[in-house]
């Protein structure tokens, strides 16, 4: 799962002290910096648990669509042959006997 695969969260970030050195970096731009990073670890921490929940609820909608009984297909033949019919039908009253010709 992806949460075991990810080491920092945007609390650890924002909490997360550096030592400074003689020629260290600047703490305001390092600062500004991990903002920017907190924010987009906190919009992708929204859009991974709308996915998720996404997903589940399409699997749901799989596995109720595998339960529901499937319609038969018996009146399928009288369907086509009703279909055929009216075609026939439509065909003969277009081009009447010229058809048969």
């Amino acid at each position: 799962m992806l949460s075991d695969k990810i080491k920092l969260t945007s609390k650890e970030i924002l909490e997360k002290e550096f030592k400074s050195g003689m020629r260290g970096y600047k703490a305001e731009d390092v600062d500004k910096f991990l903002d920017v990073v907190i924010k987009d670890y906190e919009t992708f921490y929204q859009e991974y648990d709308l996915l998720v929940q996404e997903n589940a609820r399409l699997k749901r909608q799989v596995e109720e669509a595998g339960k529901k009984p499937q319609p038969s297909n018996t009146n399928s033949g009288s369907t086509n042959f009703d279909i055929l019919r009216r075609l026939s039908n439509l065909e003969k009253h277009v081009f009447g006997s010229k058809l048969y010709d």
